[in-house]
Order: C-alpha cells, then structure tokens, then sequence
C-alpha cells in the first residue's frame, strides 16, 4: 500500500503522524512511505532520518495525498486540505467531527473513507488510540493550569501547592478517565488539593484507592458541580462522550459564580467543550475571559509537547496502520471489530451513530454498506 505522511498544518501543531522508526516498519513489510519535506521537524525528526528509515521524501502535500492510498495524520484535515481529499482515500487521523459539521460535510463531499482514531476500541472496550493524548492532556491541563493562575497571566495569583501555612489551590476535575486520573496525578505531585467528580460511583471507588483517599471523590450531579466550581481556583474538563459531543455540564451561571480570575481548562473542547462558555482556542491565543474566568480551551494541546506525543501516537497507531496496509481496510476491520467502529464516515455516508446524531445527519450501518 502507497501510505503517505502529511506535514500538519493547524495552527502551532508540531506533532506527525510517525516517528522514522514506524516508517521503517511499514517499508520492512514493502509498503511505500510517502512523507513530506519538514513533516518531523516540529517534533525534532529530520528528512535525512525519514530518508534513512526508507520513507520516500516528496516537495508538497498535493504529492503526499495524490499518490497516497492512505494518509497518516494527526489532526483533522483543516479547509485548505480539503481540496486534496478524494473518493477511495482513507484518511487514518483524529476526526472529533460531532462539533465540525463543517468537515463531516467535506468528508462526506469527498467520498473518502474517514477511520477516526479517538473511536477505535480494543477487545476490552477501550480507546486505546485516544489514551496516549489524553494521558498528555491530561498531565499538561494542571501545568498550563498553573501557568495561566499567576496573576501576571490574568490568574487569582494562587501558588498550586500553597507553602507552609498558606493553603494550596482546590483544582476540581469533572470526568475521572484517562485525562481525569493524569490531571489529578499531576494535580496532587504538586502539592494541590484535588476534588474529583464522575457520574460512575466504581470509578470513584477505583480513583480513592489508587490515591489513598488522598483525593476527594464526589457524585457528579448539577448540584456537586455547581458547588465544586464555585470553590475551584482551578477547574478541569474531562468528561468524555465516544464519538459524540460533550454534555455541557458546566453552566454560565456555575461559572458566575467563580472567583476572579480562576482558571477553567477544557480538555473535552474537541468535543465541543462540557462548559456553556468554551469556544476553541490555539496555541497562539490560548485563553479568553468569560465573567471574570480565564478558560484555556486549546484544541490540540499535546501539539505543545510534539516529541513525546509523537513518541506516544506511533506506539499506539502503528499496529492498526500495518494491519490496514498489510490486509486492506476491509479484511482489517473483518478482523478486527474494534477498528470498525473507528470508522466515522464511509463514501459519502456516516457511520457513526453519535456523529450523525449531533448534526442531524442519516446514519448508515458500515455493515449494510460493505
């Protein structure tokens, strides 16, 4: 199979689809690697080792996609690349359509096959191609977090894990999955209190255990929620939905009712964000205020850390790409129910029930279509 790696281009996104070491794999089971000049860069990785690693380097993107059977990305395609998406190319990436009706309808438009990578499930149910970014979103919610708590940043001023005789910061963290369980990691080695908050009462007993009873567990419902943030200097959004826009669980008024110049972090914001208030954000503008609130809605926070994201990605992706170039995407998915589910939208049609659903669209059984 002819797979191609595409330098991305959002906007301060430094991670690639592949270290040199997953395109040696793939050119060790005689598929071509098509990758773009500068594709690595951002993430320290340089053409002479794509070079030496068996990738075939080429001048553009047009010649990535145009001579590819399957691109390799880590973000959804943004406007720009549209034009360069076709009927039969498997597009191999994060997706996060539920919020992008916009992109949904270029995919569609195009006829390409769309596998979403944050949708795949392995045989316990897991989504092991989303848990290495959210275990780096996760980490990374509490240091931007207490970045953007100096006052010098538009924060309150609070020092995270306080000093002696002077209490910490209160960081609430709503969703205890895999970005929950890392932020409050982060949060604690720091010295913070932590209040976590999920709606699944053996999670929270779960969480307790595995710190002790070190961390505060609640039931998340309006009124925990309402009382958390109102007490936070530091509030993380965590909540996940597969596939599906996130629940806005954190309402204007909740966030009225925040200190000045307490910090939200929305890491569910590829999902449309759990708080009334969020809107995307880059790396470039990171945050905005809302009713006296700083939020840091950034859409593709492991981009700041590209090196060990890309480390991390590859480890995870690799074996589904070499399945899906070694047996073809339908045999792959034939063997592999998993991978079916990552596919999001297929020739022309959607083919993930919680995408269609949160834009209104037809849904069509990949099933009946293949």
């Amino acid at each position: 199979m002819n797979i191609g790696l595409p330098k991305e281009i959002k906007d301060s996104e430094y991670r690639v689809g592949l270290v040199p070491a997953g395109v040696h794999a793939l050119v060790e089971d005689e598929h071509n690697v098509f990758v773009e000049r500068g594709a690595g860069r951002g993430s320290g990785f340089s053409d002479e080792e794509y070079g030496a690693a068996g990738g075939c380097l080429v001048d553009s993107a047009d010649d990535v996609f145009g001579q590819s059977d399957m691109v390799v990305k880590v973000k959804e395609p943004i406007e720009e690349e549209y034009q360069r998406l076709r009927e039969e190319l498997i597009v191999f990436s994060y997706l996060h359509l539920a919020a992008e009706p916009e992109l949904t309808h270029a995919l569609l438009q195009s006829g390409v096959v769309g596998v979403a990578y944050e949708t795949i499930r392995d045989s316990h149910g897991a989504l092991p191609l989303l848990t290495p970014m959210s275990e780096v979103a996760g980490r990374m919610s509490i240091i931007v977090g207490s970045y953007h708590m100096q006052k010098t940043k538009g924060g309150r001023g609070v020092l995270l894990g306080g000093i002696p005789g002077v209490r910490p910061a209160l960081v609430v963290i709503i969703g205890g999955g895999t970005v929950g369980l890392n932020a409050a990691k982060m949060a604690l080695g720091l010295g913070a209190q932590v209040c976590l908050l999920d709606i699944d009462l053996d999670r929270l007993r779960h969480i307790d255990d595995l710190f002790f009873g070190q961390i505060e567990t609640l039931l998340s419902n309006t009124y925990n929620i309402a009382e958390s943030a109102r007490n936070a200097d530091l509030l993380v959004g965590a909540v996940l939905v597969p596939g599906a826009s996130a629940p806005k669980l954190i309402t204007r008024d909740m966030v009225s009712t925040m200190q000045p110049g307490s910090v939200i972090v929305d890491v569910a914001v590829d999902q449309g964000g759990c708080c009334e208030t969020t809107r995307p954000t880059t790396h470039s503008e990171p945050v905005y205020l809302v009713e006296g609130v700083l939020h840091y809605c950034v859409t593709n926070m492991p981009g700041a850390m590209p090196r060990t994201s890309t480390f991390a990605l590859t480890n995870a992706t690799l074996p589904y790409i070499r399945k899906i170039a070694g047996l073809g995407l339908r045999s792959a998915m034939a063997s592999d129910a998993g991978l079916k589910e990552g596919v999001n939208v297929y020739k022309g049609h959607v083919t993930c029930r919680p995408v269609a659903e949160s834009q209104g669209l037809s849904y069509r059984d990949l099933h009946e279509l293949l």
